[in-house]
């Protein structure tokens, strides 16, 4: 093994899921200091913060709640209902 391979590794799916969370909280909050910062990205921002959230919901639905080791059906509706809902309300606010 290459010392990145090895590096990568040692990382556990868990520890991996939590700093891609982390990660994605900082991405949320970046977007919704810049919607406060000003009017011509509010929208945008918004789109944003939908998006980091539910994204963040799907990350701790497939890794926390097992649904990698589910069957199929029930992965694709948990993702569809993720991209279903989250469109619902993208729809809903920015109109």
């Amino acid at each position: 093994m290459s010392n990145r391979e090895t590096f990568i590794a040692k990382f556990d799916p868990l520890t991996l899921a939590w700093g891609i969370l982390v990660a994605a909280t900082g991405i949320g909050w970046w977007f919704g200091h810049t919607a406060q910062i000003g009017n011509d990205g509010a929208r945008l921002s918004m789109a944003g913060v939908f998006v980091t959230a539910f994204f963040k919901a799907w990350v701790v639905g497939f890794q926390f709640m097992e649904l990698k080791r589910a069957p199929r059906w029930l992965r694709h509706t948990y993702d569809l209902w993720i991209v279903g809902v989250c469109a619902a309300l993208m729809f809903i606010c920015l109109r």
